[in-house]
Parts: C-alpha cells; sequence; structure tokens
C-alpha cells in the first residue's frame, strides 16, 4: 500500500528533472583537421531541433528514463510517429500519460515555445524514420 502511494512521488520527481539542463562542460579544443571536412549538413530548422533536443530532451530520451522511447529505436518510435506528427506534437506540448511512462508538457521546461517543441519532436522523429 505505502508503495503504490510512493511511486507516483517517484515518477514525477524524475519527470522533473527532464527538463532541467547540465552546466556545460568544458573541454579541450579539438585538433585542427589535416585536410578541409566538408560543411556540415545544417537541418532544415536549421539545427534548432538538435539543439532543444540536447538542453531539454536528452536527460530522458537519450537514456530511456520513466519509459521514454529513446532517440533513435525505431521499434519503439515507429507505432508513436505512425499516429502522425500532429499526436506527436500534442503529447510533447501539452503532455501525456501512456501505457509505457509519461510525457511532461514540454518535456518539463515550460519556457519552451510551440515551435521549440515541434523542431525537437521533427528531430526525434527523423532519427527513428
Amino acid at each position: 500500500m505505502r508503495t503504490t502511494r510512493l511511486l507516483p512521488l517517484v515518477l514525477v520527481a524524475l519527470l522533473a528533472a527532464c527538463g532541467k539542463s547540465e552546466a556545460p562542460k568544458t573541454e579541450a579544443p579539438a585538433p585542427a583537421p589535416v585536410a578541409a571536412a566538408p560543411a556540415p549538413v545544417v537541418a532544415a530548422d536549421g539545427g534548432k531541433g538538435a539543439d532543444v533536443f540536447k538542453k531539454t530532451c536528452a536527460m530522458c530520451h537519450q537514456t530511456g528514463v520513466a519509459g521514454a522511447p529513446k532517440l533513435g529505436d525505431k521499434a519503439d518510435w515507429g507505432p508513436r510517429i505512425a499516429q502522425g506528427k500532429d499526436t506527436l506534437y500534442k503529447h510533447a506540448i501539452e503532455g501525456f500519460n501512456g501505457q509505457k511512462g509519461a510525457m511532461p508538457a514540454k518535456g518539463g521546461s515550460p519556457s519552451l515555445s510551440d515551435d521549440d517543441v515541434k523542431a525537437a519532436v521533427d528531430f526525434i522523429a527523423s532519427k527513428a524514420e
């Protein structure tokens, strides 16, 4: 009985951490390339979706916290993507409680705009198609 009351609180605490950003880590500069590298391919959104993913979504979707489907997991994302982008956008923006886990609204980061969330959804979906 006590465990069933505690479980939702633990889940809420884990999900609340999903939108938190970590302090940037400093690394040694990379050595200069020997030959000129080709220009990087920039996503249609200018890389905004990847940036939002790294800052907000990765904490849960990189590791699978609380049942979150992992980035690039086609088996886990396939049925979700099949529901259509509008459904993915709605669940990401408004939040969603499913059989496997819960998605906090805007990944727990209410300061994100709807367009930022949509860009992140597009980025995540592109990795699983």
